[in-house]
């Protein structure tokens, strides 16, 4: 594919609305991104060197990795199957939630989610899927790991961005990595969003048995400063006996709450490094 029609696409794809519970979903399917095979090259340069863009957001995810398990919040995974008319014909829902509660509280959460679907299920083993994907995955003692290369600018909602192609240097069997893209923001040199899949030595990885494997998600800041997951969506299809059926995951963090010490849950742990 063409890099002027790669960038076109890029430009094109619709961005998530800041409001205080996360971006809203897109009213439209968007359109594809497709990462470039071979890097651009940049017709302006950024203000920084990128190097030195890539050691300050590095040292941000350092912090974010550090801060984050300090911070309960809920989890909302909500799977779709899209009807004709580009509605959904079915869908269920998991919540989730690290925040501290009573024991009696505790005792009525649970179960599984009333679910309209007709092909897909959505199960607890899901979460636990989806959790393995490193929230933070570019923390500075990951960097040797990745070939990053700088494309150029970008407008993001308000946000100027500078746009990263991140790539492994080398893929291992028992270890996923990131491949796709990265957008920095200008200001606070935070990572503010990402689009790709996690690869390795045999192939792109799913965080469950569901058909999902490229993901998009924005971070927004919390306390006006940390720069957390707030969204993430991912389209694919399933094939059901020779009937396609397009299905959509929506992932949404909220109402991300400091935890008190003595309160955190030791199970909590910062994602810094990549796993399958």
């Amino acid at each position: 594919m063409a890099i002027a029609a790669f960038w076109l696409l890029v430009a094109a794809l619709p961005v998530a609305a800041q409001e205080p519970a996360g971006p809203q979903t897109p009213a439209k399917t968007p359109d594809i991104v497709r990462i470039p095979t071979t890097p651009r090259v940049p017709t302006e340069q950024p203000a920084l060197d990128p190097d030195e863009i890539i050691r300050r957001f590095s040292s941000q995810e350092d912090e974010l990795a550090r801060l984050f398990v300090t911070y309960g919040y809920r989890k909302r995974v909500r799977l779709e199957e899209i009807g004709a008319d580009g509605k959904p014909s079915g869908e269920a829902e998991l919540t989730s939630s690290s925040l501290p509660v009573s024991d009696d509280a505790r005792r009525k959460t649970g179960g599984e989610p009333q679910s309209t679907l007709k092909f897909l299920n959505l199960n607890r083993d899901d979460m636990e899927g989806f959790s393995k994907i490193p929230t933070f995955p570019f923390v500075s003692s990951n960097l040797p790991k990745y070939e990053l290369t700088y494309e150029g600018k970008q407008l993001l909602d308000e946000l100027n961005t500078y746009v990263f192609q991140v790539k492994p240097r080398q893929l291992e069997r028992t270890h996923a990595y990131f491949d796709g893209l990265i957008w920095v923001d200008d200001h606070d040199l935070a990572i503010v969003k990402t689009y790709g899949k996690w690869v390795t030595e045999t192939g792109d990885v799913r965080p469950s048995q569901l058909p999902f494997t490229i993901f998009e998600t924005y971070r927004q800041p919390v306390e006006n400063k940390y720069w957390f997951p707030a969204y993430s969506r991912s389209d694919s299809s399933y094939d059901s006996q020779g009937v396609t059926v397009p299905v959509r995951l929506v992932i949404r963090w909220d109402q991300f709450t400091p935890i008190p010490p003595d309160k955190r849950s030791q199970q909590n742990q910062p994602e810094a490094s990549p796993q399958h």
